[in-house]
């Protein structure tokens, strides 16, 4: 009788191991339909490793085998081992500035050759999740002080901030959402509430004049302080504290957000934002101008004509789409970076709305079994670690939809599973496949 290794099966959610094939697959498949050129032949083509789609079908086989030897490796290891991967992944991150290639505007590429390209920042999604877990699971850490809770942002962040530096503003943001791992440890929602108040600060700078903008933040402080009239008579120091939110928010508007988009994004990252909202950007100076129309080179020169061919291949798909192959945005290039940032597009035009509706279906399914792997734990580490992977996928999911469908500035992130690149897949496979290992010995109090 046929039986699985008792080794590698017991304790295995291998619902999570399906899912995790079948979107590789479809990721395979949507790579095939987006780069396949009439005439070639697909049996060689898939062997050949000449092409995108036999790269991506080779690092599912490599992906499968790294999951295999995760899953016969002692959940101890990653608990042992997560600082010395943290500090290996600075160390990879740091190497990139001295051994860069320089990739579609980003400097975060270092290149092996021609046949192997390795993007760090991509990596370190995985160390950065293994060390905050580390950390947070420590018996003398207490998550309520304030001094952890800083020393969990600057293990999450550290990566972000060496990524801006290499600009790649796209994973720079993934990082941010590890702050869903430390809010469900204990982190304040205040926080939170801080971080998306100021968000929409910078969009309101980008959508409203400066001088109106000051003056609807002065009438909601007045507004306040009479709202909190009362209070402010038996205690000063709300008066105060009102105050200095209000010279807060205009030192962001007035001089926080200009130095952001002048010194720290780069002109053509600015361009995309200013596009997502419907505003015209114009360039700096000389420099930034030529930037943009550098990266504007194959794209007619419009910063938005990525999202519109995207947006015209996922409506041209219509319902039930127009079949695998035979789509005409696709087929003939229309939409760049199809086979990476804008797969998701070849998807809808291929498979129609009925298509993509499954695909997001497997993506939901993907993430509540995550989050029902990580209330199961009893280990804080192996919790804060799962719900590390489902924020990451989560992120990613949400923002290269968005992205897509012109509801986000173009930032460039993969869709998981999905989108061409070895590195992210890889790095993708592994974060599961811990995490599936840590949930077969989830009885074990990991530290």
């Amino acid at each position: 009788m046929n039986q699985r290794n008792p080794a590698i099966s017991k304790g295995v959610d291998w619902s999570i191991v399906w899912i995790w094939l079948v979107l590789c697959l479809i990721g395979v498949t949507s790579i095939f339909a987006a780069t396949y050129r009439d005439g070639e032949n697909v049996l060689q083509g898939f062997i050949s490793l000449k092409n995108d789609y036999s790269h991506q079908l080779f690092f599912l086989v490599l992906g499968g085998i790294i999951g295999t030897f995760i899953l016969l490796t002692d959940s101890k290891f990653f608990t042992a081992t997560a600082n010395l991967f943290y500090a290996f992944g600075i160390l990879l991150m740091l190497a990139v500035f001295p051994f860069h290639t320089r990739v579609m505007g980003t400097e975060s590429i270092i290149r092996f050759g021609n046949a192997f390209q390795l993007q760090p920042a991509d990596l370190c999604k995985l160390f950065v999740n293994l060390a905050l877990a580390k950390y947070i699971s420590r018996v003398d850490t207490d998550f309520s002080k304030t001094r952890s809770q800083l020393i969990a942002t600057l293990i999450a962040l550290g990566p972000a901030v060496l990524s801006v530096m290499q600009h790649e503003l796209g994973l720079a943001l993934v990082y941010f959402s590890f702050f869903i791992v430390m809010f469900r440890e204990g982190l304040p929602a205040n926080v939170l509430i801080i971080g998306f108040s100021f968000a929409v600060l910078v969009v309101a700078t980008l959508l409203l004049d400066k001088n109106i903008l000051a003056l609807i933040l002065t009438g909601v402080a007045l507004l306040a302080v009479y709202i909190m009239r009362r209070q402010v008579k038996r205690n000063k120091g709300i008066l105060f504290f009102i105050i200095g939110i209000w010279f807060t928010c205009v030192g962001v508007q007035r001089f926080v957000v200009p130095f952001m988009f002048d010194h720290v994004f780069q002109a053509y990252q600015v361009k995309r934002i200013y596009d997502a909202i419907g505003k015209d950007y114009v360039p700096k100076d000389e420099k930034a101008a030529l930037e943009i129309e550098q990266k504007s080179k194959g794209a007619k020169k419009d910063g938005n004509y990525n999202v519109k061919q995207s947006k015209i291949a996922i409506g041209s798909g219509g319902l039930i789409g127009k079949g695998l192959l035979k789509g005409t945005q696709t087929r003939y290039s229309f939409v760049p970076e199809q086979a990476t940032d804008f797969i998701f597009c070849t998807i809808g035009e291929g498979f129609g709305f009925i298509g993509s509706m499954v695909l997001l279906g497997i993506y939901f399914l993907l993430l509540m079994r995550i989050i029902t792997l990580a209330e199961r734990q009893r280990s804080v580490f192996s919790r804060c670690y799962a719900y590390g992977v489902a924020s990451v996928f989560f992120f990613h999911l949400a923002v290269n939809l968005c992205m897509t469908i012109g509801l986000a500035p173009v930032v460039g992130i993969s869709l998981p599973f999905i989108s061409y690149g070895g590195t992210s897949l890889l790095t993708f496979t592994i974060m599961l496949f811990i995490l599936v290992r840590l949930d077969a010995d989830r009885q074990m109090v990991l530290r």
